[in-house]
């Protein structure tokens, strides 16, 4: 009977240390970023595109826009960012030990690491799916070809797993040639180290702009998977979770309400009700969150709507010329959707 009494008093005892570190945990993000006047961000180790640096160590990307439009609606300054290039396998425990404020890298999101890291995702900010990449010298057109083929893949991600699947499920057999780096991969495909690269559709079409000929290779049909890649953050602090998630879906909302950065200072003169509330111009729907009342002026503002952020970064003008495809508005054919501001 006491073993029994102690187990329950055990168990009270962590449920209310698990409810102290939720408490402690609400609003903590917020705090410190506002403390230090800046948002610390993990990003890939360059990735074209999604999240890249220059010469200058300037960086740009469809993650890094990500990363400023929450600097804008909690700072009013999207260029207030730290960026943290982060490998596969270091990007969560960077996120974890709050080394980074928010993980905007190209991570795939899954049941487990919702579930068992200590980490939520926010949204989605890119439709993806991992597919293969192969020379055209190979003669090679389909992935039903690829039996006994060496593959180059980065370790520590979803794609590496994907790939058992897909060879397991289709009785056929591969190599694995695995890299730390989306770089390495790159290096030993053209070393041929591997007849076939595979990875995410957007890192394919991202290497590819890295080959001194693009047309030499060939990207095969088939798409192997589910990569929905959104930003995520540290459980236990529902004020910076919403901040995070309502920023990805008032760039959404912008582009559906036609509010872009061209025209979104006389939108605020706009008759229709749910512009003034986006903008703040009656209402507030940052207060709940600890924002201003003009949180999604200024993302729209200094980044754009997401069909701005998607075209300069990966659309059919960039180098990686993306089709929007899945990537499009739920209202023009594709599944992009975000939940009123009301």
């Amino acid at each position: 009977m006491r073993q029994q009494q102690k187990r329950v008093v055990f168990r009270f005892i962590a449920s209310l240390l698990v409810m102290a570190g939720a408490g402690l945990a609400q609003g903590a993000t917020l705090g410190d970023v506002r403390g230090k006047d800046y948002l610390d961000c993990g990003v890939s180790t360059g990735i074209p595109g999604f999240s890249n640096p220059d010469s200058q160590g300037r960086w740009s990307g469809l993650d890094v826009d990500v990363c400023r439009a929450v600097a804008a609606a909690v700072l009013g300054d999207a260029d207030k960012v730290r960026y943290t290039p982060l490998t596969p396998s270091d990007r969560f425990n960077a996120l974890s030990s709050g080394e980074v404020d928010l993980l905007s890298r190209n991570t795939t999101w899954t049941h487990s690491r919702d579930t068992t890291m200590g980490m939520i995702f926010a949204g989605i900010a890119f439709y993806d799916g991992q597919g293969f990449m192969v020379t055209r010298s190979s003669g090679l057109t389909s992935a039903s070809e690829l039996n006994g083929a060496a593959v180059c893949i980065q370790s520590g991600t979803t794609s590496e797993l994907n790939l058992a699947d897909y060879f397991r499920e289709h009785n056929m057999k591969y190599q694995p040639v695995a890299f730390t780096t989306s770089d390495q991969t790159l290096e030993g495909f053209q070393a041929g180290r591997c007849n076939v690269l595979s990875s995410d559709l957007s890192q394919l079409y991202a290497q590819r702009t890295r080959l001194k000929d693009r047309d030499s290779v060939r990207i095969l049909p088939e798409v192997i998977s589910k990569e929905p890649l959104g930003p995520a953050v540290r459980q236990g602090d529902m004020q910076w979770y919403n901040i995070v998630k309502w920023t990805l879906y008032a760039m959404v909302n912008a582009e559906e309400y036609g509010v872009n950065q061209s025209n979104v200072d006389d939108m605020r003169a706009s008759d229709k009700p749910v512009i003034q509330r986006m903008l703040g111009v009656n209402g507030d729907t940052g207060r709940a969150m600890g924002l201003s009342a003009d949180w999604a002026y200024q993302i729209i503002k200094q980044v754009g709507n997401y069909g701005e952020v998607f075209e300069r970064n990966v659309g059919q003008d960039s180098e990686l010329g993306f089709d929007r495809g899945l990537n499009e508005l739920w209202s023009r054919g594709g599944i992009l959707y975000a939940p009123p501001l009301r």
